[in-house]
């Protein structure tokens, strides 16, 4: 039986607006993603018979049908059933690096994997922007994941517009192990403090969703202007999970003196990054947090950005 071995990027928000309410429940969002080179690895074999399985070394991580991973194998199944019918179902394995539960996209990157993998797997043939399609019935970040490279993310966060990728910028990415935030409180907290301020007519928002493109942030990022992006990160939902957790705050702070170029939550948090001058410049600041932040429980990781999502090492 054949198998595939893919690379599942995590994904950093450089930027992140919240616009207004949609209709469907979600929010309206204009965000700016970027992948990053801290991976998992995601392993997919038939498995013999017609079930799904997922196997993962992280006890954080389920290996039933609420895994993201498990729910995209699901959905191909029910989307394409002869292929299901032919080549039967699929064992997969998570090998896990992302964080858990970090505001990094782990389980949307594992699941973008899954029906890319599945794919080949049953000789399909689909273009991308069919399986990003596909994916986006999964999650919001799922087809990001699985274009990965720098773009603009509308809507829900679904709808994208590559960018000129940023590559080879290093970041020192701390989160603290058992710390996590819950996105759907994160959102809900922002509307009940701050839904006045939302855009409420529906052409209002496109107005405002289409202005991202030629917002401030994203010239600079064509530009490659690392010292211009630095200043332009945003995050909303800061506003929100600083005050209630001090220990993202108080690292956000301390990568601040310990020299970053710019630092920011990603996502809903908790993880936080440092954008740095160099891979050597990441190292110090990892270094100096470390030994400032006198917190066991705090992860630090080099990583850097990439120009790509999910890759494919090896057929099997």
């Amino acid at each position: 039986m054949r198998s595939y071995s893919l690379i599942a990027p995590a994904k950093i928000n450089l930027y992140l607006e919240i616009i207004g309410d949609r209709t469907d429940g979600y929010h309206e969002l204009a965000m700016v993603m970027q992948s990053i080179d801290l991976a998992d690895q995601v392993d997919i074999i038939g498995s013999g018979d017609e079930r799904m399985r997922v196997h993962c070394q992280s006890l954080e991580v389920p290996n039933d049908k609420t895994n993201l991973a498990y729910r995209a194998a699901e959905l191909m199944a029910k989307n394409f059933p002869d292929a299901f019918a032919k080549y039967g179902g699929v064992d997969i394995t998570i090998h896990k690096h992302i964080p858990v539960a970090a505001g990094l996209a782990g389980g949307s990157t594992n699941a973008a994997a899954v029906l890319v993998g599945i794919d080949l797997l049953w000789n399909l043939g689909l273009t991308q922007i069919e399986i990003e399609e596909l994916g986006a019935s999964l999650g919001s970040d799922v087809p990001f994941c699985i274009r990965g490279g720098t773009a603009i993310a509308t809507g829900r966060g679904e709808q994208l517009s590559p960018i000129l990728g940023l590559e080879n910028v290093y970041i020192v990415l701390g989160k603290h192990k058992n710390l996590a935030v819950s996105t759907p409180w994160a959102y809900k907290s922002y509307r009940t403090v701050y839904g006045d301020t939302y855009i409420r007519d529906k052409g209002d928002l496109a107005v405002r969703a289409n202005a991202v493109h030629s917002a401030p942030m994203v010239q600079a990022i064509i530009h490659r202007d690392i010292p211009e992006i630095c200043q332009r990160l945003h995050n909303d939902l800061e506003k929100v999970v600083l005050p209630e957790y001090s220990q993202v705050s108080q690292l956000r702070t301390a990568f601040t003196a310990a020299g970053a170029l710019g630092t920011m939550m990603s996502g809903s948090g908790p993880s936080v990054f440092a954008i740095c001058e160099s891979k050597v410049h990441a190292e110090s600041i990892q270094q100096q947090i470390s030994q400032e932040v006198a917190d066991k429980d705090l992860e630090l990781f080099i990583t850097k950005f990439i120009s790509h999502g999910i890759q494919v090492l090896s057929p099997q």
